[in-house]
């Protein structure tokens, strides 16, 4: 007999089919949930991407987030030891009267992938491919792929990209309602544990003992500076 436990069978809408409903009436968009893939390591996702080129979905719309050592052209901060983002944000702020110019090029490398999405030309990439195309068009391919982030529908990254706080803020991830994907899980124990711990050598902590005998025998926050002296003078 006829279903009377629901609504289909009197014909009348739930009240979901009535929101989407209103939704498509309004024009309003559904929200569509973006795919983070997280990796160990760089390498993963260079893998990865390679065999979703070789899939029916080599064409979403997708990006790569990671440092400045792996996506920075700028010839004289990429060249440089290891203190890129340091470089990277004094030029930004125009500390020395010089700014990037592949900074104020970014746009160059989103309308490059914009102009081929709207074409159906998209490809999936890899990090290699984007630094190609940045020098080739002098435009920074670590901001263009967080602003290819906006309208992804995958973003691959490493592990700490998504564990860690701190570069989920400031890389602007909100995970709330997204699909996330751990490649290899079970790393992830160590990767969370290195996320919460910091290294440091004995001439730093040397370094800092001495400015720290400065410090208290100045009277400068005396109280406050002895307990940090004592934990270096215990370390070291």
């Amino acid at each position: 007999g006829p279903c009377t436990e629901c609504s289909c069978s009197s014909g009348k809408e739930t009240d979901k089919d009535t929101i989407n409903t209103k939704k498509k009436k309004n024009g309003d968009q559904t929200f569509i949930p973006k795919i983070f893939f997280g990796t160990r390591t760089h390498k993963q996702i260079s893998q990865i991407t390679r065999e979703l080129k070789r899939t029916a979905y080599s064409s979403v719309p997708m990006t790569i987030l990671s440092s400045r050592d792996y996506t920075c052209i700028h010839p004289v901060v990429s060249s440089s030891g290891s203190n890129r983002n340091e470089m990277c944000v004094e030029l930004l702020e125009g500390k020395h009267g010089k700014s990037c110019l592949y900074y104020h090029g970014v746009h160059k490398l989103s309308e490059h992938h914009a102009l081929q999405s709207a074409h159906r030309m998209n490809q999936a990439w890899d990090i290699e491919d984007l630094v190609s195309l940045g020098k080739k068009l002098r435009a920074c391919a670590y901001f263009a792929a967080r602003e290819l982030m906006v309208g992804a529908d995958i973003v691959f990254c490493p592990y700490n990209y998504l564990l860690d706080p701190q570069i989920r803020e400031s890389m602007e991830i909100n995970l709330k309602g997204q699909v996330v994907i751990l490649d290899e899980a079970h790393n992830i124990e160590d990767c969370a544990r290195e996320s919460v711990s910091y290294g440091v050598t004995e001439s730093q902590l040397r370094a800092a003992r001495e400015e720290l005998d400065f410090m208290v025998n100045n009277n400068i926050r005396q109280k406050d500076h002895e307990a940090l002296r004592a934990v270096c003078y215990s370390l070291t």
